[in-house]
């Protein structure tokens, strides 16, 4: 069997600061677990910018077609704000997920319990929240057209379409079945019905699909301004949520308060299968690449970690380690080690960027 192969983009900001943390932990998989992969590197976002002046090179993109999967650190910085907006260093990271058509984005939203304190919302309301959102990520209104600034008469309009195909919804909603009968066999679709034809027809797919494919799956319908408040109000009534473009990157930022940080949380973009049966990957941590910390220590590279440890589970049918990664960071936390994004609670222990990793390396070793 070939070395899984494993393309590291880095790009911008913290990027870089997390994904030093991933190298190590990718590291001691090949020197302790027997698991090594043959790991390639290049630039994307605004450090591809200033290289080559495009926030992806067709030559970075080739290679992404061509490995088992991609892990992304995060993309942009107020250098490149200015910028016209197709070589934004965010076209980068659409242009990834666009030509490997990257359909399905699964961002699971998990309260360790040692962090359930830390959220904004009681205790009770989100220990053991374990769910997972499932975005479609190639469609929608950030890339249906007509789109663009026009002017009429004297002032501009924005313009920007929701369009989907009966195909786009289906796959992704197989994606979210699929997903549930490894889970807690639920489904809640969340559209706006009532309110945009996209909506109906969304519902309409999603119920048929539910129907005649997976009838074991419990589905559910929410118009998705109400998800946004049951998310809020009772999570764990939740275990797999599929939704559109537009209403998943909301809904899942949304959730991400529940766990306490956005440096908590991964995220994996999954497409077709390719020739060797593993779906093209990308993996990267929700949060952005604050560029506030850059350079500090501060950053928290556990939502890298943890998209590594998706990485394992969904492109390499490697669950078991995924699990050893995901109990080594529950460790680590539950001995109250914590990066600047989660200092606040009495007991806890500073730690810099690297001594976390330094922490679940240690945790990883123990669990030898």
């Amino acid at each position: 069997m070939s070395t899984p192969s494993l393309l590291i983009l880095a790009g911008d900001g913290i990027g870089p600061e997390v994904m030093a943390e991933v190298r190590r932990i990718i590291d001691w998989y090949g020197a302790k677990r027997d698991l090594p992969f043959d790991v390639s590197e290049g630039l994307v976002g605004g450090c591809s910018y200033d290289a080559h002046g495009t926030p992806l090179t067709d030559e970075t993109m080739a290679r992404a077609q061509e490995v088992d999967a991609v892990l992304l650190g995060a993309v942009g910085g107020p250098a490149y704000d200015n910028l016209d907006f197709s070589v934004k260093p965010e076209r980068g990271l659409l242009r990834l997920r666009k030509e490997m058509d990257l359909y399905a984005n699964l961002r699971p939203a998990q309260c360790f319990d040692a962090l359930a304190d830390f959220s904004s919302l009681k205790r009770d309301v989100v220990a053991g929240l374990d769910i997972m959102i499932v975005r479609e990520l190639t469609s929608g209104i950030y890339f249906g057209e007509p789109r663009g600034i026009i002017q009429e008469g004297n002032e501009r309009v924005g313009i920007n379409t929701q369009r989907y195909t009966e195909s786009e919804i289906e796959r992704v909603a197989r994606s979210a079945f699929e997903l549930a009968r490894r889970r807690g066999n639920k489904v809640c679709s969340m559209e706006k019905a009532n309110v945009m034809e996209s909506g109906v027809l969304w519902r309409e797919v999603v119920q048929k699909i539910g129907d005649t494919e997976y009838p074991d799956v419990e589905l559910s319908h929410m118009y998705a301004d109400a998800g946004a408040m049951q998310l809020c109000r009772w999570p764990k009534q939740f275990d797999v949520i599929v939704t559109d473009n537009l209403f998943g990157d909301l809904l899942s930022d949304a959730a991400a308060m529940l766990t306490g940080s956005l440096g908590m949380l991964p995220s994996a973009s999954l497409g077709a299968p390719m020739e060797n049966g593993r779906p093209k990957a990308l993996y990267e941590p929700v949060h952005g690449s604050a560029p506030d910390i850059t350079g500090q220590g501060k950053a928290n590279p556990i939502a890298c970690i943890l998209s590594f440890a998706m990485a394992l589970r969904y492109s390499f049918d490697k669950g078991n380690e995924a699990d050893r990664l995901e109990k080594a960071v529950e460790k680590v936390l539950a001995d109250g080690l914590r990066t600047a994004d989660l200092l606040g609670e009495d007991g806890a222990t500073p730690v810099t960027t690297s001594e976390m990793g330094d922490a679940i390396l240690a945790a990883l070793d123990a669990s030898l």
